[in-house]
């Protein structure tokens, strides 16, 4: 599963783990992304959406 949100398009962000004796390793930032049931277009559909884009209110929850 790619970890993109559906509505703002935020995704993994990429860096280093950096040791106090400066071993550098690889890693990465997942976005916060929850799977919710949305209404677009007159059907309910479930994407995956980035907390802050649901926070925000972007996207219409459906009941």
């Amino acid at each position: 599963m790619s970890q993109i949100c559906n509505i703002c398009g935020k995704g993994v962000d990429f860096g280093h783990t950096i040791s106090h004796a400066h071993n550098v390793g690889s890693r990465r930032w997942n976005p916060n992304l929850q799977k919710v049931r949305v209404l677009t277009d007159g059907k309910v559909k479930r994407i995956s959406v980035c907390t802050r884009c649901i926070r925000s209110g972007k996207v219409q929850k459906a009941k």
